[in-house]
């Protein structure tokens, strides 16, 4: 078949349709592209995260954290890593290391896209006091101070690693003496991080 005369053949408005004809025939798919050949779409925002991004990954743990991209959160992939003989400490310590993701400037190419984030630098978590439910994380800022965003990006990264407990939720305190609460991340705060602050309970006693 030859392709080329078939097109010569084709003048005018009937030439796009004889050639995706013929593409048919061969067994070739046809795309659809713009009839005046105008330039082609921009990449979607929020999309999924590109080789550039997945360079900045070490050998660890495979984790994903939540950055806002819109007005929304956005599930990103990174590698935490966990040193060895941490298994009495492991929940704190895969939790900093998520902390520590999520503070980071994006990538050059996940700013392209529109994400970013609103966790402060430098935020750091401990485990529990004396007296807190085994699984409490205290942050160094109390989570009643974080912006709704930010505090919606610690919920779910949590709730969705090995910091959280079994139900996904995570309870958190801060740094006084404030009993910890337990926070969920639900769909509504994936939607609208910046609605209000993750739904949240007391603690009751186990």
């Amino acid at each position: 078949m030859n392709l080329g005369t078939a097109v010569r053949r084709a003048r005018g408005p009937l030439a796009v349709g004889a050639l995706a004809a013929l593409l048919a025939g061969c067994g070739i798919r046809a795309t659809e592209v713009p009839t005046d050949f105008g330039p082609a779409p921009s990449r979607a925002r929020c999309s999924p995260a590109t080789p550039e991004v997945t360079t900045q990954a070490q050998r660890g743990l495979p984790v994903q954290v939540f950055l806002l991209c819109g007005s929304s959160l956005v599930a990103v992939d990174r590698t935490v890593r966990v040193p060895e003989g941490a298994a009495d400490s492991r929940r704190a310590v895969v939790a900093q290391g998520l902390l520590d993701e999520l503070s980071q400037k994006p990538s050059a190419a996940e700013e392209q896209a529109g994400y970013s984030t609103r966790v402060r630098s430098g935020t750091a978590v401990s485990g529990p006091r004396s007296g807190d439910p085994e699984d409490t994380l205290r942050l160094s800022t109390a989570p009643g101070s974080l912006t709704p965003a930010g505090l919606a990006q610690i919920v779910c990264t949590f709730s969705d690693s090995a910091a959280a407990e079994g139900d996904g939720s995570v309870i958190l305190g801060g740094p006084d003496d404030t009993r910890p609460r337990r926070y969920r991340c639900t769909d509504e705060v994936r939607s609208s991080p910046d609605a209000g602050e993750p739904p949240s309970s007391e603690v009751t006693d186990e």
